[in-house]
């Protein structure tokens, strides 16, 4: 079945202060890839649906958005919090959801995106709509990642190939053949998207760096946005991978893990493994 509906998962931008205190590391996203997912939306008089379930300080990461958004003539920007399953169960969210033109989630905990949302109702209409209509479904960090059907919810950074580096869990599956995982170059998170791609050996793996994002069409082709570069991780033709015989603690090996480095503007089609890349002299534009 086609999808009519865009996916925009952004890697989030870098941390102000403390690394593991939100209060200090509010999610920010730069004008250009705003303004991207604004007019992949329809323009500034669009209905834009804010989600900040993932966070623990929605009230600030609101204000965040609102602020930002203001800033580019949107005026007709809502914020939808959902801290309890009921919640996504009510006429209320359905209604906000419904009209929308775009529904953007922030960073934070992803799996509070899944356990408050996921395979309720509201989660039922995001998805009838991003596959039917022109819905615009956008999300940093947090947002990004719970995107596709096996989610990264946690695991080290440090111990960067070593099973057990990664956690996985069921995410939102609006995109159900590539793992995003976030902050990808800034926390080193080259390990667990590894993993995550050995034990789903047919998805694809990206890391999306901080302020630098994907324009999803059709749920097979993307384009690169931002100031910063992707990693894809093509597992499709493993010659070797150890993964699943492995006891958690036992560094992996991984043998013809297929690696792309993309930037702004250039394009991959997720179901042929083709890379388009931009002309070296194409000037740099962050939207």
């Amino acid at each position: 079945m086609a999808v009519n509906g865009t996916l925009i998962p952004i890697g989030g931008n870098e941390d102000k202060g403390r690394e593991n205190d939100e209060q200090f590391s509010l999610e920010f996203i730069e004008e250009g890839i705003l303004s991207r997912v604004v007019r992949e939306s329809g323009g500034v008089e669009s209905k834009i649906v804010v989600i900040p379930t993932a966070s623990r300080i929605p009230k600030e990461v609101s204000k965040n958005y609102f602020d930002a958004f203001g800033k580019l003539g949107c005026k007709n920007v809502h914020f939808l919090d959902i801290r309890e399953r009921n919640e996504a169960e009510s006429e209320e969210a359905i209604d906000l959801v419904s009209n929308a033109q775009c529904v953007m989630f922030s960073g934070g905990d992803q799996s509070k995106i899944t356990s408050r949302i996921g395979k309720t109702k509201l989660h039922q209409v995001l998805t009838d709509r991003y596959k039917k209509e022109n819905l615009v479904i956008a999300g940093t960090s947090a947002g990004a990642m719970c995107m596709s059907h096996e989610m990264i919810s946690g695991g080290s950074s440090a111990e960067s190939f070593i099973k057990g580096a990664v956690k996985m869990g069921q995410g939102m599956n609006f995109i159900s053949n590539l793992i995003i995982d976030s902050h990808f170059i800034r926390r080193g998170r080259f390990g667990r998207l590894a993993e995550a791609v050995a034990k789903y050996p047919k998805m694809m793996g990206v890391g999306l760096a901080e302020d630098t994002g994907l324009v999803i069409k059709d749920g097979t082709t993307f384009e690169v946005i931002g100031s910063g570069m992707i990693i894809i991780f093509d597992p499709r033709k493993l010659k070797h991978n150890n993964e699943s015989i492995l006891s958690e603690g036992t560094p992996m090996s991984l043998v013809n893990l297929k690696t792309h480095v993309l930037a702004n503007g250039d394009r991959f089609n997720l179901k042929k493994g083709k890379v388009k890349v931009l002309p070296l002299d194409a000037p740099f534009t962050n939207s």
